[in-house]
């Protein structure tokens, strides 16, 4: 890659939990981890970005899923959020095996295992070079990683983020369900919020949006995707 061409300095990139998990989506697949921790190891070392990292954790719990049931909606939210730091502590030490410098940092305190999410600190660690890996979403119940990477984003003072997960980019319709659904190229930011798209939800658009901040919808189990967003090429989906 010729870094000359890098367009962004510091980015912030999510990762939903269909990307560390199997086939199936669930539970923690080591060879997804082990994939993506390699490229982003090579990618870091070789770029020098400055990279920040959500965690979602849809391969082992989301708090919507509890759907109509009667089980406490809060209480689920929190559940989610311990498992985007069980995929963060495994996304940490695959990194580490390679050799880059982490640090897992939980908007939830769990002292025992990583650091609490403190602003300052967690752009010291960029600027230092290390990989920051952001777990516990926002810290509350009723948001979801995207509004927690979105949020993220804006304190961090990235310049882009990188919402990766199992799908090409935005679609007029799930194109799980419908194979005619047609793929978005570039959106603004009020067109996703009119049309209903639901690829991220409509807090972490408008956060964006006031915050100036670009957004790239790609699949992220084609890691070269993240060195071509880079490099300023055309992948998924624009939103801006």
């Amino acid at each position: 890659m010729d870094t000359s061409e890098i367009k962004y300095k510091r980015i912030l990139l999510k990762l939903s939990g269909e990307t560390f998990g199997s086939n199936a989506r669930q539970g923690l697949d080591v060879d997804a981890f082990k994939g993506i921790s390699q490229y982003l190891n090579k990618l870091h070392k070789e770029t020098k970005i400055q990279i920040a990292i959500v965690v979602g954790a849809g391969n082992l719990f989301r708090g919507r899923d509890v759907g109509e049931s009667k089980f406490d909606r809060g209480t689920a939210d929190y559940m989610g959020m311990l498992g985007t730091v069980m995929n963060a502590l495994a996304l940490q030490e695959e990194l580490e095996q390679l050799g880059s410098v982490t640090r897992v940092m939980s908007s939830i305190p769990v002292p025992a295992v990583c650091e609490t999410f403190i602003r300052r600190r967690a752009m010291r660690h960029l600027d230092k070079g290390r990989i920051v890996i952001l777990a516990g979403g926002t810290g509350n119940p009723f948001f979801t990683t995207d509004s927690a990477a979105a949020l993220k984003a804006a304190e961090l003072n990235c310049e882009i983020l990188l919402k990766g997960s199992d799908v090409e980019g935005v679609y007029t319709s799930d194109p799980k369900k419908n194979p005619e659904a047609t793929k978005y190229d570039q959106l603004s930011y009020q067109e996703a919020l009119e049309k209903g798209l639901t690829v991220m939800d409509s807090t972490a658009f408008a956060l964006c949006q006031t915050e100036h901040i670009p957004i790239v919808v790609f699949n992220a189990r084609e890691y070269s995707n993240i060195g071509k967003i880079l490099l300023g090429q055309q992948v998924g989906t624009l939103i801006k």
